[in-house]
């Protein structure tokens, strides 16, 4: 009985230790990124590929130094005969797939197969999607009545911000960044004063500053407004819809000026709502501050959670994403 039992612990082990070793000789594939905040999305996205006979590891575009970023990440991997045997590039988009052949960088990551892209701006954009920001607010306060919305709201805000966008993006497809930069495009496109219960004075002040910013870049540039309305044409091919412009935003911009601006006084309202609900259900005091504690420590930072979400799956550039990985494998 003893010598059985032996056998089978020993039988166990070595099939557990198998299994271990299997893994071990799977073929590796380095993933370079731009920087910590890039690990987790792709991570996110390349583990779907992985299987018995590949996995990958996640790495930051340098082992010998922290210098980070787009241009080390390609420094890296374009100038190798590794890239697409056992290396690929995961890097944010920024404006180089809109841009695509007018620039050389931009030429080089839209050719290569192997060099994964956003196609959105970048990964901020994908934290930033409007039908994910409720599951966002409900996940920091703890509260799922729906107080805002948000898909509306971005929807509205794209629209009116998308003419503006195409003057923007039209200088920079000339190879022209400083007649109208980015720096004075987001100054343009900020959300100020912000309330829930009327968001459409907001949305006011942004229009207000849109068309006049609009109106003097006609004024100043009557001969191009063609050029424009085909570059708005060019545009809606790559996907440049009116109403998805936040997702082609620079990043950042968009979850600190746009946002963060929207979600955290909506999670102010639903915080307030749950402890108000607390103080009117508590029998007395003590339970009342015991009630209070154990949510407030059940909360969560809104910023931690809205970079944290996988609703953004729901997007198309991340269907275009798992296509291009799931092409590029087969080869």
């Amino acid at each position: 009985m003893a010598t059985h039992l032996v056998h089978n612990l020993t039988s166990s082990y070595f099939t557990a230790a198998h299994k271990l070793y299997s893994k071990k000789v799977r073929k590796r594939i380095l993933a370079y990124v731009e920087s910590y905040d890039d690990v987790a999305f792709w991570r996110a996205l390349l583990e779907e590929f992985e299987n018995e006979e590949r996995y990958f590891q996640v790495m930051l575009p340098s082992a010998d130094s922290l210098t980070k970023g787009k241009k080390m990440v390609l420094m890296n991997t374009l100038n190798t005969d590794e890239l697409g045997k056992s290396m690929i590039a995961c890097v944010d988009s920024d404006y180089d797939f809109l841009l695509q052949d007018t620039t050389y960088t931009s030429r080089k990551i839209n050719e290569n197969k192997f060099i994964f892209q956003t196609y959105a701006y970048a990964i901020e954009n994908y934290q930033c999607f409007a039908e994910g920001l409720h599951e966002v607010c409900v996940q920091a306060t703890l509260n799922d009545r729906k107080v805002f919305d948000f898909e509306v709201f971005l929807k509205q805000y794209s629209e009116m911000v998308y003419p503006l966008f195409l003057w923007h993006l039209f200088f920079y497809r000339q190879r022209d960044t400083n007649t109208f930069p980015m720096h004075e495009f987001n100054n343009y496109t900020i959300v100020h004063d912000f309330s829930i219960r009327r968001p459409e004075q907001c949305l006011e002040q942004i229009r207000k500053r849109v068309n006049g910013k609009l109106a003097e870049l006609r004024r100043m540039y009557t001969d191009r407004l063609d050029e424009v309305e085909t570059t708005g044409r060019v545009l809606k091919e790559l996907g440049l819809q009116p109403e998805t412009t936040y997702l082609y935003m620079q990043g950042h911009h968009i979850m600190n000026n746009v946002v963060l601006k929207l979600i955290q006084p909506v999670c102010t309202v639903l915080r307030r709502e749950r402890e108000e609900e607390i103080k009117r259900l508590a029998e007395h005091d003590e339970q009342y501050r015991n009630e209070l504690t154990c949510y407030q420590n059940s909360q969560v930072n809104v910023e931690i959670m809205l970079r944290k979400h996988l609703v953004y799956k729901r997007m198309y550039h991340y269907e275009w994403l798992y296509q291009d990985l799931e092409e590029a494998l087969k080869k």
